[in-house]
């Protein structure tokens, strides 16, 4: 909900603040005075296109600000904070501005915006009818959202959207994988080629890294064993040789000699004695080490041959051995996913078949409630035609199915046609049902869509009398009705306030009129006023109170503000609308 407007420097608006509350809110004033400039305002609130040519002349720029209450529409507080603004106490700040050359500017509690963002967080917050916009109404989504929400097939809907959700995703995945079945094909023969050539060779872990030290090792048997005789000769020499045993030995005995004589002398051939021991034990280990060491060309053979194997396998499909077996096992993982495409296939199928039927059939059920929607809402949306100066229109509400040629192959229809019964009708997510809004203006006419059938002002009526069929049910906060009442007088007159009164039981209401039977209704009656110093002429809005709505009523009925008859005639009005209060 609105709860106040502040326009500056918009048309005749020099500076004014619009003080807005629930209920019926009218705004009058005389030709010229800038009525339809609160229209404008609220319109560039709301996103709508910028012109220049309404920024007040001699103004650098016009600036329309809305104070909102975010409790009126579930998610507006977020929307707001999404896009960067601020939400105080349950209400945020709207606002936009437009400069002499024609920019724009849009701002959401105090956070510049682009004007689309404004446009997506205020569009579910106004709906508003005039002449010049009543596109709303003519949109076939509109006119199918208007008839569920009479019918209250919110359930019918969320169920039938469910299955359709189910059904568009299922046949999606099941396109991918039928189109990508060769591609899969290929895919699996490639790896299964890989899997069985690593399963042939049967890698074990770590065995490339003992198999290089195995082959380094047989390569070199001849020169290892050399070295190990030399070694042990110079150790311990079979020959009589000197050798470091004998050395040592030597060495020992020597120190042994002479180590009651000096403690350190003493410690000396301990140690001595212990290196005498080391070397017996490396001389064994070398001898032992020698004697181990075999030439084996059969056995390099068939190590490097092994090697060889393994390394065409870390060729293709890892640094290592290790690697090689990771990919194995991911790649059996896949081949079993890629070798059960067909029976995904057929899966895939059967679940797209049974969801088609599942679809069908919610298709009917809502489709079923539509058609006595639409018959109760056609009679009760014509009866209040009747009431408001059109006696004689009759609204029809039609629901119908665009039925198709049957496919070629029923068992793979195209994407947005299912059968019912013995016919194919082509679908949404919103139903198997188109809905058109017909209107028959005079007795005896056959029903045409709204744009061709009805006038600009009988189209703002037919749009009255819907939202007014629809109180209570209506997401919309806020309307604002842009002489609606045009082309209309006397006892209609009187009724079109009724209506307007009746809806604003349920919402905030705003109506642009120059029907003082439609003003006399008014929870709240705002006047534009028309001033001028002789150079510039300004308007500006005043919250009438009892007397002043007197007295402008008188005006709008006589023109004569001061007329006694008027004047009555004025009262007679506000008691009419105050019975209806009461």
């Amino acid at each position: 909900m609105i709860e106040e407007l502040r326009i500056s420097s918009l048309g005749v608006i020099d500076c004014s603040v619009l003080e807005l509350g629930p209920g019926l809110t009218v705004i009058t004033g005389e030709t010229g005075a800038g009525k339809t400039m609160v229209v404008t305002a609220l319109g560039l609130l709301l996103g709508g296109r910028a012109d220049s040519g309404a920024v007040r002349a001699g103004a650098r720029q016009a600036r329309v600000e809305g104070l909102v209450s975010t409790t009126s529409v579930p998610g507006l507080a977020a929307a707001v904070e999404d896009a960067g603004g601020e939400v105080e106490d349950g209400t945020t700040v709207l606002a936009r501005n437009v400069n002499a050359e024609g920019r724009s500017r849009a701002f959401v509690g105090g956070a510049a915006v682009p004007i689309s963002t404004l446009t997506e967080i205020t569009e579910p917050l106004v709906a508003v009818h005039g002449q010049s916009d009543q596109h709303r109404l003519l949109k076939p989504q509109t006119q199918r959202h208007a008839l569920d929400r009479f019918g209250a097939l919110e359930p019918l809907n969320a169920t039938y959207a469910g299955i359709h959700d189910r059904l568009v995703a299922t046949e999606q995945e099941l396109a991918e994988v039928t189109a990508s079945a060769r591609e899969r094909a290929r895919e699996a023969d490639v790896l299964r080629f890989g899997v069985d050539e690593v399963e042939a060779v049967s890698p074990q872990p770590g065995e490339d890294v003992e198999l290089a030290a195995e082959e380094a090792r047989l390569g070199h048997a001849d020169t290892l064993r050399g070295a190990a005789e030399q070694a042990r000769e110079a150790l311990s020499s079979e020959h009589g040789s000197p050798d470091a045993l004998g050395a040592v030995a030597a060495a020992r005995g020597l120190l042994e000699g002479v180590r009651d004589h000096d403690p350190e002398a003493a410690s000396l051939a301990d140690r001595v004695a212990e290196v005498s021991y080391l070397l017996s034990d490396v001389a064994a280990d070398v001898a032992s080490y020698c004697s181990g060491v075999d030439t084996d060309p059969a056995r390099l053979a068939s190590v490097s041959e092994r090697r060889a194997a393994l390394l065409s396998l870390t060729r293709k499909y890892g640094e290592t051995v290790a690697d090689v077996l990771a990919w194995a096992d991911a790649s059996s993982a896949r081949l079993l996913d890629l070798d059960s495409t067909d029976e995904r296939i057929q899966e895939l199928a059967a679940t797209a078949g049974r969801l088609r039927a599942e679809l069908a059939a919610a298709g009917l059920a809502l489709s079923k409630a539509r058609t006595e929607a639409a018959a109760r809402l056609s009679s009760a949306v014509s009866d209040e035609l009747t009431l408001l100066a059109m006696p004689h229109a009759h609204v029809r509400i039609r629901v119908s199915r665009r039925e198709v040629t049957a496919p070629i192959d029923p068992a793979r229809p195209p994407a947005d046609q299912v059968a019912v019964g013995e016919q194919w009708i082509r679908f949404s997510r919103s139903g198997l049902d188109d809905v058109e809004f017909l209107l028959a203006a005079n007795s005896g006419s056959e029903p045409r869509p709204l744009h061709k059938g009805a006038s600009g002002g009988e189209l703002s009526r037919v749009m009255l009398a819907v939202e007014v069929c629809l109180a209570g049910t209506s997401p919309v906060p806020t309307f604002v009705f842009d002489e609606v009442d045009s082309g209309v007088g006397g006892a209609a007159a009187v009724e079109i306030g009724r209506r307007l009164a009746t809806l604003a039981d349920q919402a905030q209401v705003l109506v642009v009129t120059h029907l003082p039977q439609v003003a006399a209704f008014a929870d709240r009656h705002v006047l534009v006023e028309k001033s001028s110093d002789g150079t510039v002429t300004t308007s500006g809005l005043v919250t009438l109170d009892d007397a002043g709505r007197e007295r402008e009523l008188s005006r709008m009925l006589a023109g004569l503000s001061e007329s006694d008859t008027a004047l009555a005639h004025a009262r007679e009005l506000l008691d009419v609308a105050r019975r209806r209060a009461g």
